[in-house]
């Protein structure tokens, strides 16, 4: 019986289809691993996918991702993956959407980026940079991943639904909706991108020096792929220090890239109010819990610069 957080997770985010892959998974793990000649490892931490160490029949060290078959995450990974072709991301070793099985590439030594924050941060950010300019290559013709622009309904569902009466400034959201319409819109190119590229999902690897990894996989303008880290890691912790790393990360990144500040800056603002946004789709006025998170401070940091 799976239990904790991948449980709740799932339970919450698929409702009777997580119930039933739940009490499937344990048989779906033993099958998978049969089938790809696989000997299982220990999970790592769980969130929303049952993800494992595993190691080939050629004793080549990988990882095992399972979820909910179809599920949008994965059907955005490998697209994203086969896109990067290796180039700052773990590759993709075999793939079975309709089992909602991923064997991928496993980084070794695995070290993760956020360790370096705060005391390393500028080596922190400066690999961040270098993955970036990596994973951004053109779209394969035929690209499935939806273009960024879709994102914007969030904004709009949230004003629709809580208007005023939400835990975010409407202002906030409004802006934040009405800039990234202008960001896609004039954007100097398009790529594939990440879509979630943190310190989280980039780990220590020996093929390269840092790997990304769990990519929701978009389209759309390179600098996109600047906002999530502004408020990572850990963005639950409101922690003055971390927020103040913020304008230094801007503007390193900025310049690493070559990219124009105040699109970092407005990329920043984006993501940061989605970011709080997201998280308050299960809130509703009269709840006592706060949606609210570092983003919120970043955004509030970053209001004042947009041009």
């Amino acid at each position: 019986m799976i239990t904790g957080t991948l449980a709740r997770n799932v339970v919450e985010v698929w409702g009777e289809d997580g119930e039933r892959w739940l009490r499937e998974l344990p048989g779906l793990l033993a099958s998978v691993a049969r089938a790809w000649d696989l000997a299982v490892d220990e999970p790592y931490e769980l969130s929303y996918h049952y993800v494992t160490r595993v190691t080939c029949a050629d004793g080549t060290p990988a990882v095992l991702k399972l979820g909910l078959p179809h599920a949008e995450s994965l059907a955005g990974e490998v697209p994203a993956l086969h896109a990067f072709d290796g180039r700052g991301a773990v590759r993709v070793l075999r793939a079975d959407l309709a089992r909602g099985a991923l064997l991928l590439e496993r980084a070794v030594p695995g070290t993760r980026l956020r360790d370096l924050v705060p005391g390393r941060d500028e080596e922190a950010t400066s690999a961040l940079a270098g993955v970036m300019r990596r994973l951004h290559v053109p779209p394969p013709d035929g690209c499935p991943l939806p273009d960024a622009i879709a994102q914007v309904a969030a904004f709009d569902d949230y004003a629709a639904r809580l208007g005023e009466n939400g835990p975010l400034p409407l202002d906030f959201v409004v802006r934040a909706g009405g800039l990234m319409r202008e960001l896609c819109a004039d954007a100097p190119g398009r790529v594939v991108l990440h879509g979630d590229l943190h310190h989280d999902n980039v780990l220590g690897g020996t093929r390269e020096p840092w790997l990304a990894i769990d990519p929701h996989g978009l389209v759309g303008d390179p600098a996109y792929d600047t906002g999530a880290f502004l408020y990572d890691p850990e963005p639950d912790d409101r922690d003055e220090a971390l927020t103040a790393l913020v304008p230094a990360r801007v503007e390193q990144v900025a310049d690493e890239l070559g990219v124009p500040l105040d699109r970092v800056v407005a990329w920043g603002f984006v993501k940061a109010v989605m970011s709080d946004v997201w998280t308050a789709e299960d809130w509703n006025p009269g709840d006592t819990w706060s949606p609210l998170s570092r983003a919120y401070d970043v955004a509030r940091l970053l209001r004042p610069r947009l041009s």
